[in-house]
């Protein structure tokens, strides 16, 4: 561990005296970065891929539009139920995308719980030197995280890696579960 990530390894579980409460605002400030970074990315590639199964709904539904015009069974009858299929498997697609906003949701409200803790030790004289306050707000702000990946990139904010280092992590944690079962939050 280098020296400047040692410098940043949060105290507050047990305190001594280098203890700074500025160390730990900004591990809790680049916590926050992160995760709206994180978030963010996250977002952009959902809605890339909402896009392109949207437009490609557009096209299928304009066939459906196209043989529905004339109905007698055959082959006809056949375009209009295959592209209805086909449409059907791509609104099930779309449907599993839109559970990026469910997420995207969670992680900004999660953001705003901690700025808002945050602002309030800060705020207040009587707490900000406290590492006991630090801790407790470090506690409350896991316990809001449900997903594994989140827990994750938590504690290696707290163990004071970057939010480059910390992104690059996440990305491949998201990358490895591709193809995987959609995680339940």
């Amino acid at each position: 561990m280098t020296e400047n990530a040692q410098s940043s390894l949060s105290t507050s579980h047990a305190p001594d005296l280098d203890w700074s409460q500025i160390r730990e605002t900004v591990a809790m400030l680049t916590l926050a970065v992160a995760r709206i970074e994180y978030a963010m990315r996250d977002g952009n590639d959902s809605v890339d891929t909402l896009t392109e199964w949207f437009t490609s709904m557009v096209g299928n539904a304009q066939i459906i539009n196209m043989a529905a015009q004339d109905l007698p069974e055959g082959e006809t009858r056949d375009t209009i139920l295959n592209n209805c299929q086909a449409v059907d498997e791509k609104v099930q697609s779309a449907i599993m995308a839109f559970q990026f906003y469910d997420k995207f949701t969670q992680r900004l409200s999660h953001i705003s719980v901690i700025l808002k803790s945050l602002s309030d030790i800060v705020s207040d004289s009587g707490r900000v030197y406290s590492p006991y306050e630090w801790s407790a707000l470090q506690k409350m702000i896991k316990s809001k995280y449900t997903l594994d990946s989140d827990q994750k990139m938590f504690e290696a904010i707290l163990q004071g890696k970057s939010v480059d280092e910390v992104l690059k992590e996440a990305v491949k944690l998201e990358k490895g579960k591709e193809g995987s079962d959609v995680e339940l939050f």
